[in-house]
This record gives C-alpha cells, sequence and structure tokens, in this order.
C-alpha cells in the first residue's frame, strides 16, 4: 500500500483531527496520518523510517503509539528516545508514562532500573558517551526515536556519534518537522536519492506537511503581521546611515537595520510589543487562555523586552533563559496558567508544548528556513477548528518569502548545486562584486575597528502575508487602518481569513482616495504592488554603478576609489557596498551626468 492509499484507507474510519486536543501523547484514537504511517509501518517493518509532519501534527502520539506496538510484539524490548534539548527529554518521558511507558530521563551511566523501558536522552548526551549507549543497544532489541532528526547534523561530533552509538539498533524511528538544513551535513540514518538535477536530497517514508494539516483542521492558519519604518545606526566604518525597513539594500545594510529594529531602546520594539499584545487581547475574546511569545536573540534583549512589556501592559511577562536552571518548569508553569506574555530566547523555537500560545513577536536576527519554520511552528498547534496564528515580523526580504512559502515542502540536499547556489542563485556574482569593491571602491577596511550602533528607529504597519498573498497599505501604530488588522477574530476558517483581509484591503483603498494628496505621509500602495527589492535588484544596482564608474575612470583619468569617494562627497551615503537602492540609483544617475558633461 502507498503512503496516499494508506492514509486514504485510514481516512474511512477517522476523522482527520480528532475532537478538541488530548494531551501530548495520549490520544485515544489517531488522527487520519497517524494511522495511515502506521499501517505503511507495520506492511513494511523497515528497519528505518523517516516520518516527516508539520510541527503542531502529532508526532509524539504517532512515535510513542509505534513504539507501545513494537514492544507488544516483542519487535523490540527497551526504547532510547534522543531529543534535541533536556527539555524535550522530559517532556517524551512525561508523553511516554501516561501511555504505559516508562523512560528514564536522568539516565547518565551504569544498568537501568528494572522498571523502566528505557531512557530518553540528548544529542549532545550521546555526543559525550557513545560507546555507552552503543553497548545498551547490543545488549538488547532496541528502538531509538531520533526526535528533529536534523539536529544531529548539528556537528559532526553529533552525526558520528548517532552512528556508532545506534548502528546496531533493531529499529530506528527519525521524525522531523523540518528535514532540511541550511548546510550540507549528511543526518545520519536518512535516505538520499539524487534527482535529475544531480542533487541528493533526503526521501521521508512518510510526509504530512503543512497544506495538507491546514485542510484537515489539525493545525492553525498564521496571519504574518509585517512591520517595517525608518532606522538610523553607524556602522563600523562610523558612517551614520539610514534606510527604511524593507527597501532594497545589500545584506550588510539588511542585517544593520533589522538589528537597529530590534534594538529595545528605540521605538520599533516597543510600538511592535503594543500592537501585538493588542492583538492578543483580540484573540482572547475567542481563546480566553490565549498567550503570547516573544523569540529573542539573546538574553539581554529578551531581559529588555519583558521590561517594555510590563510597562506596556501593567503585567510581568515570564522570562526564560537557555541557561536558566529553571527554564523548564517555567515554560511548563506559563503553559498551564492563563498569563499573556512570554519572553525567550531560542529555547522554545522547537519543540516545547505551549498549545496555547496564539500570537507571536519574531523577534531575532536568525534568518534561517529550518529556525523560522520551528520558531512559526510554536504557534500552530491547534486545540479546535477556527483557532488563528498571528505572528509579528520586521519587514525583512527573507523572513516575507518564508512566510510566503509556509505550505511549501522541502528536503534536505546533501549537495551545493554544481553551478551557482540553490539558495542564493547570485551567490557567486555577489563574491566577485565584493572582491570588485575592495580593489576598485573607495577605503572600506582602515576604519573597520568601530562597532555597530543602532542609534534610533520607528516602526509603520506595512502588510499582512496570508497563504502566499500580501493584503494592506502602510499605516502608522495606533491608526484606525493599522486596528482593522489588528482587530480580526481569532477564531475563523481558513476561507474567512482571506475573505476579511480582503474586505479590510478594499476600506483602507477607499479611505486612502478620498485623502487630499497632501496627507499621504505614506507609501499608499496596496502591498502586492510594493513587492520588497529582491537581492538580485540590488545585485545589478551595484554592478551598474561599477560598469559606470569603470567607463567614467577611462573617461576622466582619475581612479577608481577617487570617484567613487567622490560620488560619495556629492551624494552622501555609506560605501557602495553598504548603499541602499535609493543611494545607488542616485549616484549611477551623478555618474552619467558628469560622463555627459565632458562629452
Amino acid at each position: 500500500m502507498t503512503t496516499t492509499a494508506a492514509s486514504s484507507a485510514s481516512s474511512h474510519h477517522l476523522s482527520p483531527a480528532f475532537p478538541g486536543r488530548a494531551p501530548w501523547g495520549t490520544a485515544s484514537k489517531l488522527r487520519a496520518w497517524q494511522q495511515g504511517a502506521m499501517e505503511k509501518y507495520i506492511q513494511e517493518q523497515p528497519r528505518d523510517f523517516l516520518a516527516v509532519a508539520t510541527p503542531g501534527a502529532g508526532k509524539t502520539t504517532f512515535a510513542l503509539t509505534l513504539a507501545s506496538w513494537l514492544l507488544h510484539h516483542h519487535v523490540v524490548q527497551q526504547v532510547t528516545v534522543v531529543a534535541p534539548t533536556e527539555h524535550l527529554k522530559k517532556q517524551w518521558a512525561e508523553a511516554a508514562g501516561r501511555i504505559g511507558i516508562k523512560l528514564d530521563p536522568e539516565y547518565s551511566a551504569g544498568p537501568l532500573g528494572r522498571e523502566y523501558d528505557g531512557v530518553a536522552v540528548t544529542y549532545a548526551g550521546v555526543g559525550v558517551r557513545p560507546m555507552l549507549h552503543r553497548n545498551r543497544v547490543e545488549q538488547r532489541k532496541t528502538l531509538v526515536i531520533l526526535d528533529e532528526i536534523h539536529h544531529a547534523g548539528d556537528s559532526k561530533s553529533w552525526g558520528e556519534a548517532c552512528l556508532e552509538a545506534f548502528e546496531p539498533a533493531t529499529r530506528r524511528l527519525a521524525l522531523t518537522g523540518t528535514p532540511f538544513r541550511s548546510d550540507t551535513n549528511p543526518i545520519p540514518f536518512v535516505t538520499y536519492e539524487e534527482g535529475a538535477d544531480g542533487i541528493r536530497r533526503s526521501a521521508a517514508d512518510y510526509t504530512y506537511g503543512y497544506g495538507s494539516a491546514l485542510s484537515d483542521g489539525v493545525v492553525r492558519p498564521v496571519i504574518f503581521l509585517s512591520y517595517s519604518g525608518n532606522m538610523r545606526w553607524r556602522t563600523k566604518a562610523g558612517d551614520e546611515v539610514a534606510a527604511r525597513l524593507g527597501e532594497p539594500m545589500t545584506k550588510d545594510a539588511v542585517s544593520q537595520a533589522w538589528r537597529t529594529a530590534l534594538d529595545p531602546r528605540g521605538d520599533w520594539m516597543p510600538s511592535v510589543l503594543r500592537a501585538a499584545d493588542q492583538r492578543l487581547t483580540e484573540v482572547r475574546k475567542a481563546i480566553p487562555d490565549a498567550g503570547a511569545l516573544v523569540i529573542a536573540s539573546d538574553q539581554d534583549s529578551a531581559r529588555a523586552y519583558a521590561k517594555l512589556i510590563r510597562e506596556i501592559t501593567g503585567t510581568k511577562a515570564t522570562l526564560v533563559l537557555s541557561d536558566d536552571a529553571g527554564a523548564s518548569k517555567r515554560i511548563d508553569e506559563f503553559s498551564a496558567s492563563d498569563d499573556r506574555w512570554m519572553v525567550a530566547v531560542r529555547m522554545v523555537s522547537e519543540g516545547v508544548d505551549v498549545p496555547r500560545l496564539a500570537v507571536g513577536v519574531y523577534a531575532t536576527t536568525i534568518s534561517t528556513p529550518l529556525f523560522f519554520a520551528q520558531a512559526v511552528g510554536r504557534f500552530v498547534r491547534s486545540r479546535r477548528r477556527g483557532e488563528t496564528a498571528s505572528v509579528f515580523l520586521p519587514t525583512v526580504p527573507d523572513l516575507l518569502t518564508f512566510a510566503n512559502e509556509m505550505e511549501k515542502e522541502r528536503d534536505h540536499a546533501l549537495d551545493k548545486p554544481k553551478k551557482e547556489g540553490e539558495e542564493d542563485p547570485y551567490a557567486e556574482s555577489e563574491k566577485e562584486m565584493e572582491e570588485a569593491n575592495k580593489q576598485e571602491d573607495e577605503d572600506t577596511g582602515e576604519q573597520d575597528m568601530l562597532p555597530f550602533e543602532a542609534l534610533e528607529s520607528d516602526a509603520v504597519f506595512d502588510r499582512v502575508l496570508y497563504d502566499g498573498a500580501e493584503f494592506g497599505m502602510q499605516a502608522h501604530p495606533g491608526s484606525e487602518e493599522e486596528q482593522d488588522y489588528l482587530g480580526i477574530p481569532g477564531l475563523l476558517e481558513p476561507e474567512q481569513v482571506q475573505l476579511l483581509l480582503q474586505k479590510r484591503q478594499a476600506r483602507q483603498i477607499a479611505h486612502s482616495r478620498k485623502k487630499p494628496d497632501t496627507e499621504a505621509d505614506l507609501l499608499e500602495l496596496p502591498a502586492e504592488r510594493r513587492p520588497v527589492v529582491t537581492h538580485k535588484e540590488m545585485m545589478e544596482l551595484r554592478k551598474q554603478l561599477n560598469t559606470l564608474v569603470g567607463a567614467y575612470v577611462h573617461q576622466s583619468g582619475k581612479p577608481h576609489g577617487v570617484i567613487h569617494t567622490e560620488l560619495r562627497r556629492v551624494c552622501g551615503g555609506p560605501p557602495s557596498a553598504e548603499a541602499t537602492a535609493g543611494q545607488l540609483r542616485q549616484r549611477i544617475e551623478k555618474v552619467r551626468e558628469w560622463a555627459t558633461r565632458m562629452r
């Protein structure tokens, strides 16, 4: 029976999502995809099985049900669960205990107590003592569950340790919600198949993607609310740069503008946190215990955001720092409470189960598709049909791309494309341009010792992204237009979300047309008509500028560096490698003007 057939067969006697949401790992009946994956496994009895299921779909319930079946039928005698974090290790042991499988989450060495059916450990723990686990696996028939297995590729030593420890295992079940990595480190026990383009990609035995889970009502639809704004910062070279978040600029400038936005001392973060809190209040009308989470880059920022939340809301936020001994307990307490806000550093980016989280603020500069998918996965776990999730983002091209591709299923590519980078088709020309700028542009290296410094920021509501479409026109925080989008009901069917967003945008456009031009202080175009300019277009502008400067070198007899320096003096702004699209266009026009005068 094929995967599709298995799913189809099971769906005749199972609803796609069981009513309500059973406690973690305790579902009394399986969802259709879980039953389909079980049937496929039982029919084929493979030694290795990779199940890819979107965050919130119920990978744990599937894995523990399968473990129970294998133990009951004496295919295996013990279970080893390998998880990415200490917190998850404990959650696995608790979930297993609820269905009668006793795992020791504190196991470190020596013989296992007779009362236990196995152990729960971390990838880091296996990395330290692979032979300890190999000996256990060799002594008794073992099922190894590798949770979020892409973590086994995090470091070469972890991957090698997993291979060494679990190569003799009777059965290995690999689980992931995001089966792709940003690098090409091979993931242990995963099968790779070569495609027509010569690239080897991971091959899953069973896949249940976000799109399927959304149509089954198993996960929530996600509304992304994106905020732009004016940023000003000082570069390492000592130059002051001003740019609008979301306008076309170099990778370095995007990174610095992004960091400026997330600086808690500016106005951008307080404005976005205020908007997110308003959204939470609206959502709580339909979901009374709904919670919100800020995912921060570092501990200092997390503490500052928690302080801002207290000032904005008058209530204390739960603060979770990854190296804090009480972090797991605080997550559990928050999950069981009806408190409004939690602030965390990375720790809750995957696997941590707080089903009531419905509003998120992405306040980190991590820009990999893997981390983004895991972060958004914290908000999509559905407890009843109609719940929506809302995630607030800075208007950064990579993040908007990830948001628009939520339903796209990916595989882990083991090879880089032969010619140009698959993820960044302009990587090669980018490198060439950097070299050209070093040789021909103004001096950019001598003053590199000054640190980056965020100076000021403000926020502008930019757009709403939903189901691959974009809605809304720019609006000031607190404006009637922004409130229109923050006030979308928290309990809606996916198609109702789309309809409401279309109506909101139509109303905003109609309102904009009635205003005099003098009042239009923001870019008043619908979101779909003002896309964020791509990196390719930035490359073209820099290439065009360098070509024109090169031609002017021959015409004027002046060196490249002199011309670039003069352009900066006349037009203002940083070196061309850090300049925005507008600054590059201004310099292009100026060089053309100079060249015309010399003819």
